[in-house]
């Protein structure tokens, strides 16, 4: 069967011989964006559970498959990636994070941790401390993901993201020294941008030689800011079709390192909380179709680099 883009699924099965599942964790931290040291609102597009609505409370206990009540229970202990995921997860004193990150990585239903968090939140003490942690633990695996969005300035100001471009590849760069692999989140559809735009991104982060990416079709919220301006007024919004989205992620993936692993092609916004776009409740049809297009158009993740050469 031929493959239309490098996926995490076939990574696992390539690298582990196995299936992984993220287990999202709340390790019950803030945020720069929220605590005031940069801002009290937050990004934007983020709700108030932190994009971290379905995890589990964490602080260091050891888990039993039994409290993994939205993952799936069919897998065997190992199988599980502990994701450290609501709001900012390196944005505590890096006592605080050895406990966490130890914990984890000494429990044995995971096989290593992936850690969300921002740019400006990783601190030579981070980077010391995760390079201790990957010694220590040379059988398991440390991911950073990092929330860029966008690289375009006018897009980082109007969703507050509040670092700048230079503060990334700073980071990406010190983790890379250590031998951390970067996984990267964007947003497709962001107010104002252009499919040019959101080429121009993944064309700028295939020179970072970042590990992989997650592609996030903007969600539009209740409970953040996003949510409650377009509320008031939808116009003042394009929200993109399901058309239109394919179309763009597709060429996205058209021009995407073919090494870059692909870790999310679309999102999983809460439904209870969702305003638009409403089409990408049927997550399922979405990615069918993404992949039905692939075919049809003949696009492989990364062709369009080599149609340019």
């Amino acid at each position: 069967m031929q493959k239309y883009y490098n996926s995490f699924t076939d990574y696992c099965k390539n690298t582990f011989q196995r299936k992984l599942y993220r287990v999202a964790l709340d390790a019950n931290m803030t945020c720069p964006n929220r605590d005031g040291r940069i801002d009290h609102r937050g990004c934007i597009f983020c709700d108030e559970g932190g994009s971290g609505d379905f995890a589990i409370k964490y602080t260091g206990q050891s888990l039993t498959k039994e409290d993994l009540i939205y993952n799936h229970q069919d897998a065997d202990a190992g199988d599980y990636i502990a994701y450290f995921q609501a709001y900012t997860n390196t944005y505590a004193p890096v006592e605080t994070l050895e406990h966490l990150f130890s914990s984890a990585l000494k429990d044995s239903l995971f096989c290593g941790l992936s850690i969300a968090t921002r740019p400006d939140c990783i601190h030579e003490d981070t980077i010391a401390l995760l390079k201790k942690l990957r010694q220590e633990y040379p059988d398991k695996f440390i991911w950073i993901e990092l929330g860029l969005q966008t690289i375009h300035p006018k897009s980082a100001l109007f969703i507050r993201r509040g670092y700048p471009l230079s503060v990334f590849d700073a980071c990406v760069d010190a983790l890379h020294a250590i031998d951390i692999p970067v996984i990267v989140h964007v947003i497709l559809g962001l107010p104002n941008e252009t499919k040019q735009d959101m080429i121009e991104t993944l064309q700028y982060l295939n020179t970072k030689k970042i590990f992989g990416i997650k592609l996030q079709l903007l969600h539009y919220l209740k409970g953040c800011d996003l949510g409650r301006l377009y509320e008031k007024d939808p116009s003042l919004f394009h929200v993109l079709s399901l058309e239109e989205y394919i179309d763009i992620i597709t060429d996205c993936i058209g021009y995407l390192d073919e090494n870059i692993v692909i870790h999310r092609l679309t999102g999983d916004g809460a439904s209870d909380l969702l305003l638009a776009p409403l089409w990408s409740m049927n997550k399922r049809y979405v990615l069918n179709q993404i992949l039905h297009t692939l075919k049809i158009k003949n696009i492989q993740q990364g062709s369009f680099i080599h149609k340019c050469v």
